[in-house]
């Protein structure tokens, strides 16, 4: 191509002595390169602090030339007020653009880079949809920036242990090369750019603007992503950049999607900020796309958006119900990849995730162990569990090849053992084996990840927690509140004292002091950490007088996201049972009266109905003599579980709950009899027969004497007989008649002072909790009691009671035997507790 003739340029558009001035003066501020200039042989020269190319060095395309003269008008040299005054109408664009450029560039350079090649449509501040340039560091506002050519010194900083989010998720991906076409490699190797191609390319686009094509655009983008790393941010603060990105986005139609797809890589690449206007036209352009592109794009390009850290909801939305359509066309790669994705994206229709399992299954014997933590991590981050028979199936592969599976996956599949609350015996056998070798060597959360699971599955096992407890109080520094907290928690849910306990206890709870400021968004880490350290009698009075403050409480009870009110009473009633010397807040008296009847409503409905309870409580019953002597009900209601409940006096007879049974009898009698006709003769039987005190016994409720009494209505002449009828009624259902129940029968106003006597107005009563356990309260294949059922049985001890256990490997079997054996058992269980 015929190079142009500068020299026959009109006048206005080049001007030698305007180039020439510009470049003395840049030799003013920069001796040092006039050697270089002064060799430079071509026919005009530039700057390379501003890049002007030689005719020589553009590249050979077609181009056109334009003219606008109101752009060219502003060529000559003239000081930063002039400028200011003489292009009213780029005022607020310019001080924009001078706000974003490098500070060693001179206002001559700035007019010659933009305003020379911009037109006003470009200078636009209501079409400034990118950002043109980033927030330069404090070096780049108050020196020269330049572009460095030797990487910057690395500062010596601790290393968190904590798992790298963006990186080992992806370790599924490096197994093979399956994934090459699905995921951005990171690593990939390739020749660096050097500075001055850069500087090279820029100048390419600050002359060819307008008459850039996509192709060429994409292909600039991609050779700068390949600048060392640490020029990225200089070269991204450059305007000339921002004049790139925003041709790019004025062309977006033109692009084809390969191109799209290869500049949004390099955008990866570059470390471009989430939330950059131009990423916004990217996605979309790529939504309005979405049913034009195969399996693999789809995929490549929802990992793009993961790797630059942009959330794309709409874009997800729209690849999953294009997978709902096509989803048994994927193959095992591009459905592990799939998964990895929906993880990261916390979304998935319940539907596709049932098919997407279904597909699992079909494909799960030919994954290796990092794929199989890989969907492990998909399903548990969007809420989403495996069958029972999946499950089993993943613990019996990954317990066979246990050896080969990296520390993450094995993380990742027990966080879905967590989720899926499944007990693979094999599994949990192993794991005690070889995870224990392997916790110094796993960063601090993915151990807690590990005990916590292990609490949840009630697994105890001491080779691994006490590698666990020799591992954290060296690294508490490391530890989130999360991990604190859970820390706290799955030792004492496991009712678990390690050898260094008083050192592991008192590290972390120390460490809770440090993270109050974290307390302040994650409340429920605070309350997890102090129950946790209740069921082990660790008390810090000091932490639990902020839990128990009504800030906190307000804190708890309206900003969490969690129902937090159960846990505060829970701390609450502990601390009024074990902590007699505490003097710090309480729970309100109207919030733990709430609570109480949350749990109550929960309890009669799910606890005292299980069958093992029903069937306890009702043997108690025929064995002690009726159901006023045996109380179903929460005796330590912030503990959150029924017991039965039993007295028996200083001779060993049982003990009625009159208190509040007879009153509630009496009031229902009341209403059931209330405008019945009493004559002379039923009151005169009625008092005859509470002469028969020693062979009457039994529960008002009993009464069935209603339709009894309405015959006494029908006729005069049957009232003796009806009256005979009534108390032989009475005496086959052993009805105790005493002045409470005669009283709302005669409707009398005058209440019998004489009541019956209270049981805690007697002396020497004994009081028995009898507890009816299940395989929930004990640890996975062992008989030792979980943290909360150790702390109940404490504080019943403490609150005066005896406490008799009905275990379930005891009684559970019983309930297919007789009714004398079962009577038979619960008799030598009771008796023999009372000595």
């Amino acid at each position: 191509m015929a190079l142009v003739n500068f020299w026959k340029l009109p006048r206005r558009i080049c001007n030698w002595r305007t180039y020439s001035k510009s470049s003395r003066c840049t030799e003013e501020k920069r001796p040092e390169e006039k050697t270089e200039n002064a060799n430079n042989k071509s026919g005009v020269k530039f700057d390379r602090t501003n890049l002007f190319l030689s005719i020589t060095d553009l590249p050979m395309l077609d181009y056109k030339l334009h003219s606008h003269s109101a752009a060219y008008a502003c060529t000559k040299i003239q000081t930063l007020q002039n400028v200011s005054n003489e292009v009213d109408n780029y005022r607020d664009a310019f001080s924009l653009l001078v706000e974003h450029v490098p500070s060693n560039v001179g206002i001559k350079q700035i007019r010659n880079t933009y305003m020379v090649t911009c037109s006003r449509r470009l200078f636009s501040v209501t079409n400034t949809l990118l950002d043109l340039a980033y927030s330069k560091s404090s070096e780049e506002r108050h020196g020269n920036a330049q572009w460095p050519v030797a990487s910057k010194e690395s500062q010596e900083s601790d290393i968190v242990e904590v798992y790298d989010t963006k990186e080992d998720p992806r370790g599924f991906q490096k197994i093979g090369s399956a994934y090459r076409a699905l995921c951005f490699w990171s690593s990939e190797q390739r020749e660096e750019l050097s500075a001055k191609e850069g500087q090279r390319i820029l100048g390419y686009v600050s002359f060819l603007k307008s008459s850039l094509t996509p192709e060429r655009i994409s292909d600039y983008v991609w050779q700068l992503s390949w600048l060392p790393t640490d020029q990225h941010d200089l070269m991204k603060a450059d305007s000339r950049f921002a004049m790139l990105c925003r041709y790019s986005f004025d062309n977006l139609g033109a692009f084809t999607l390969t191109q799209l797809l290869h500049l949004l890589e390099a955008m990866v690449r570059l470390q471009l900020p989430p939330s950059h206007a131009f990423l916004n036209a990217l996605e979309a352009e790529f939504c309005r796309r979405v049913w034009d592109m195969e399996f693999n794009q789809l995929l490549f390009l929802a990992d793009l958006w993961r790797c630059l850290g942009r959330s794309v909801p709409r874009y997800m939305r729209l690849v999953l119900s294009y997978v709902s359509l096509r989803w048994k066309e994927l193959t095992m790669p591009q459905l592990v990849q799939l998964l990895y994705i929906i993880g990261e994206s916390r979304q998935a229709p319940l539907d596709l995730m049932q098919r997407l399992e279904l597909l699992l299954s079909t494909h799960l014997d030919q994954m290796n162990m990092e794929e199989v933590g890989a969907v492990c991590l998909g399903f548990f981050k969007s809420n989403n569990g495996f069958s029972e028979q999946l499950m089993k199936r993943i613990g019996d592969k990954v317990a066979a090849n246990m050896e080969d599976i990296s520390n993450y996956s094995l993380v990742n599949v027990m966080k879905m053992f967590r989720y899926t609350h499944m007990s693979h015996w094999p599994f949990l056998k192993r794991l005690g084996e070889v995870a224990a070798e392997r916790i110094p060597n796993i960063g601090t959360q993915g151990v807690m990840h590990i005990v916590l699971a292990c609490a949840s599955l009630h697994y105890r096992d001491s080779r691994l927690l006490d590698a666990v407890a020799a591992k954290v109080p060296s690294k508490v520094r490391y530890c989130r509140s999360k991990d604190i907290a859970k820390y706290l928690w799955s030792f004492s849910v496991l009712n678990y004292e390690p050898e260094n306990a008083e050192e592991f206890f008192s590290r972390l709870t120390e460490q809770l002091h440090h993270k109050m400021h974290e307390f302040q968004r994650f409340p429920e880490h605070f309350l997890t950490a102090l129950l946790g350290l209740a069921f082990t009698e660790r008390f810090p009075y000091d932490l639990i007088d902020v839990a128990l403050s009504p800030q906190f409480i307000r804190l708890a009870t309206e900003a969490s996201k969690f129902e937090l009110k159960k846990d505060l009473f829970t701390l609450d009633g502990t601390v009024a049972i074990e902590c007699p010397s505490y003097k710090g807040h309480r729970l309100p008296l109207h919030l733990q009266q709430e609570v109480r009847e949350l749990l109550w409503n929960f309890a009669r409905q799910d606890i005292c109905v299980k069958p093992e309870m029903v069937e306890a409580a009702t043997l108690l019953q025929v064995m002690l003599g009726g159901p006023q002597f045996v109380k179903n009900h929460l005796i330590l209601p912030h503990t959150r579980s029924a017991d039965l409940e039993v007295h028996f006096d200083s001779t060993g007879k049982p003990m009625p709950f009159h208190t509040e049974l007879l009153n509630k009898k009496a009031q229902k009698l009341e209403f059931k009899f209330n405008g019945v006709q009493i004559t002379d003769e039923l009151i005169s039987l009625l008092a005859k027969s509470q002469t028969s005190k020693s062979i009457l016994k039994g529960n008002p409720d009993n009464l069935e004497v209603r339709e009894d009494v309405e015959n006494l209505h029908k006729t005069e002449d049957v009232k003796e007989r009806s009256c005979m009828e009534l108390n032989a009624k009475l005496l086959r259902n052993d009805v105790h008649l005493t002045g409470d129940l005669v009283n709302p029968l005669t409707n009398s106003k005058m209440a019998d002072k004489k009541t019956v006597s209270l049981p805690n107005e007697r002396s020497e009563i004994k009081k028995l909790a009898i507890q009816v356990s299940n395989r929930n309260h004990y640890c996975h294949n062992s008989h030792i009691l979980l943290g909360l059922h150790s702390m109940k049985r404490r504080q019943l001890v403490r609150a005066g009671y005896v406490v008799i256990e009905l275990p379930y490997w005891e009684w559970v079997p019983l309930l297919k035997r007789t009714r004398s054996e079962k009577i038979s058992y619960l008799h030598q269980k009771l008796y023999n507790s009372l000595g």
